[in-house]
């Protein structure tokens, strides 16, 4: 491919990231290249595979604990636009984690119950996870994985030619990695903390426990957490901090507290 066919090709990749641009629900740019209805089939069929391949729980009080506390944050959301209702699975695992896809589905592991002590600390996790897929995050980490794959390619041809050596080197390396990448996964972590928790509180949950949910994990943690500059999450000290200066933008929720207990 010679320079201007290169030009071409950045041209176009600009035009289609132009049309693709959209605001996340606190204002940050995301780019967004498939559909509603593609990643909320993709979170479905990536859930029935999970559904076989892991172990599900099945005593009564730890389903409907879990439940209640999600049914709680979900029934404030109204009518979702590519789905009919949220499905709940509790898995039988030590992993301390839980994950919601597009799609309405969200998946809680056994071990988390172990590290959120009660029903409003459950309900921050749960929160947060949800806060992934309504700032449509899945949707816009694949838009950049491809995007990166493409912009390798670009740079393949750009390594040709002196004038464009330094963008190729860009798209191949350093800028992939650490200048898309890797700073959007903690923006994208950092906004669902946000997110979530303005989801619990208006779910009537205690919205202060979300920061001791996040000191117990750093307990579990147990000095293992990686430092955060190379990491997709922020560290717990930076989350605890976020999520304290944004108890003050909080507006008085005079919902009654649901009434979720293991």
């Amino acid at each position: 491919m010679n320079i201007s066919l290169f030009k071409a090709s950045l041209l176009s990749t600009s035009l289609l990231l132009a049309a693709c641009v959209t605001s996340s629900p606190t204002g940050r740019n995301q780019v967004l290249l498939f559909g509603g209805a593609e990643m909320s089939q993709l979170g479905v069929q990536s859930f029935e595979e999970m559904k076989k391949t892991q172990t599900i729980n099945k005593d009564p009080k730890t389903n409907a604990y879990v439940q209640c506390v999600s049914t709680s944050i979900t029934s404030t959301l109204g009518k979702q636009p590519d789905f009919e209702q949220w499905e709940v699975v509790v898995f039988d695992s030590d992993q301390v984690n839980a994950f919601a896809l597009p799609g309405g589905k969200i998946g809680v592991y056994t071990g988390l119950l172990k590290v959120a002590k009660n029903a409003d600390q459950l309900a921050a996790v749960i929160g947060h996870e949800i806060a992934h897929v309504q700032a449509n995050h899945s949707n816009e980490r694949l838009s950049t994985s491809k995007l990166a794959g493409y912009g390798t390619q670009l740079g393949q041809v750009a390594l040709q030619s002196t004038e464009y050596q330094e963008i190729g080197m860009t798209a191949l390396g350093l800028g992939v990695q650490y200048g898309v990448i890797m700073p959007y996964g903690r923006a994208q972590e950092s906004e669902s903390d946000i997110l979530g928790l303005h989801l619990m509180h208006e779910a009537g949950f205690d919205a202060t426990q979300s920061v001791e949910l996040w000191k117990n994990m750093a307990v579990a943690a147990g000095g293992s957490e990686p430092l955060e500059f190379l990491s997709t999450h922020p560290s717990n000290e930076t989350r605890i901090n976020n999520l304290q200066n944004e108890f003050n933008k909080l507006t008085k929720n005079n919902k009654t507290k649901p009434l979720c207990s293991l």
